[in-house]
């Protein structure tokens, strides 16, 4: 029996229970600590770690370190994509979740600038790039451990499970600044309160343990690795050439479906809370609450996404997904603009609407693009590229084009780019969720051993 059909012979099922919620809470713990990094950076980095400088340059400063992380993202999809499809998803992410606890935690205990000079600033950069190369290789074991274990006809459901953790994420650290907040002055906050959401990415270790004893590597590569004697080709020496070479293109629209919903979501979690505080005057902890509450609704539309996506297909959710981002890049920022919370909030929660929409069904849609033997590299370079070339960038580029220009325009026609290129993209690339699609793509690969044509 080939991967292919050990695929297909899942059908409808699901996951193993334990599996999910393991999925769920390492993955949203995960992203728990990569997130509170860009809160950290919106709120005090500038002045802990580059003293000295105006609010705006600190401020640039310090998301130009946040950016690192996502530099460094698509070096960890290399690295892990090459050992998870050479030696097994499972072992790739938890050596990843490790990585990220360790990283975290050491953010929590970095003496500042006052205390080290420009040391300070390095470490914080070097273990921030330690986070990227993390959560870059292990967002492609997470989804793939997700759907490699369920049936052609639960793939997009089971994939929100490790989507879902990037909302929860963002609620579990919004929490954790708004509780530490609440309980220290202003001024314990700066000099020792941020770091106590580092310092909890402890709980992370648990959850590897659990995967590393009690989850067993996905029926597909355990098939791959089972046919490795007798057909070598089955699991490829060298997946990250292999899969540049027969899927290039694959890659990079792969790339451009995550476009639309970065960019929303890294502007509305952290380039609003800056914009807020620093130009609007606004209160700090009311826009970590409308994250939050927009975060909550978009574990909703993921779920539903991604279960739709099992009966209507992946790219009628991203193209209704990028539609609206495209739409509401304008009328985003009219809303923001006004300073009233309550527009705020109706701002980043339709944007967060659309961006859910698109993000939902993406880790079946990726997985399926490219066959099981190259498909973890397939997938981590796809979402990884993306990371490197608008999340990061976003923050940094927000706050940019608002010193250049002076209006926020120039920040809704940068999203109307991105939703149109993910909005092009979805299009131009083949359905896979539909179940003929499903059943042509494996009969492709049972028969030649190859993805379909790139």
């Amino acid at each position: 029996m080939t991967a292919a059909r050990a695929e297909s012979t899942l059908s409808g099922r699901r996951p193993p229970a334990k599996l999910m919620a393991a999925g769920l809470v390492g993955s949203s713990i995960e992203w728990y600590d990569f997130f509170i990094y860009a809160t950290a950076a919106a709120l005090v980095f500038g002045p802990l770690f580059f003293p000295g400088t105006s609010p705006l340059i600190g401020t640039l400063l310090s998301f130009s370190t946040f950016w690192a992380g996502f530099i460094a993202r698509p070096i960890g999809g290399l690295i892990f994509g090459h050992f998870g499809d050479r030696l097994g998803r499972k072992p790739a992410l938890v050596t990843c979740l490790t990585l990220m606890g360790a990283a975290t935690f050491l953010i929590g205990v970095l003496p500042t600038s006052s205390s080290i000079g420009v040391a300070a600033p390095i470490l914080l950069v070097a273990l921030r790039f330690l986070q990227g190369i993390a959560v870059g290789g292990q967002w492609g074991g997470l989804v793939l451990l997700l759907t490699e274990s369920a049936g052609s006809r639960r793939r997009g459901l089971a994939g929100t499970f490790g989507q879902m953790g990037v909302p929860i994420g963002v609620i579990l650290g919004n929490t954790s600044f708004l509780l530490v907040s609440a309980l220290v002055s202003p001024e314990a906050f700066l000099a020792w309160g941020w770091r106590i959401p580092f310092l909890a990415s402890a709980a992370l270790f648990p959850v590897v343990l659990f995967i590393q004893l009690r989850v067993e590597d996905t029926p597909v590569f355990r098939e791959l690795q089972q046919r490795k004697q007798a057909e070598a080709a089955q699991v490829v020496q060298a997946p990250l050439l292999e899969v540049m070479r027969t899927h290039g293109r694959r890659i990079l629209l792969g790339s451009g479906l995550l476009f639309a919903s970065n960019a929303i979501f890294y502007i509305s979690i952290a380039g609003v809370l800056d914009y807020g505080t620093r130009e609007l005057g606004l209160p700090r902890d009311i826009l970590l609450l409308i994250s939050l509450a927009s975060s909550a609704v978009g574990i909703a539309v993921i779920l539903a996404a991604g279960a739709l996506s099992d009966r209507m297909g992946r790219r009628p959710l991203i193209l209704a997904g990028a539609g609206v981002i495209a739409v509401w890049a304008f009328p985003f920022f009219w809303l923001v603009d006004t300073g009233s919370l309550l527009f705020i909030a109706v701002a980043v929660t339709v944007g967060g609407i659309g961006s859910s929409l698109a993000y939902g069904p993406l880790a079946a849609y990726l997985g399926e693009l490219f066959e099981p033997r190259v498909r973890y590299s397939g997938v981590s370079l796809a979402y990884q590229l993306a990371a490197i070339l608008i999340s990061g960038g976003t923050p940094f580029i927000m706050t940019a084009l608002l010193a250049a220009t002076g209006t926020s325009t120039s920040v809704s026609v940068f999203l109307l780019i991105m939703g149109l290129a993910t909005f092009l993209s979805a299009f131009l690339l083949p359905e896979t969720g539909s179940a003929a699609a499903q059943a042509e793509t494996d009969e492709e690969i049972e028969s030649s051993g190859a993805a379909p044509a790139s």
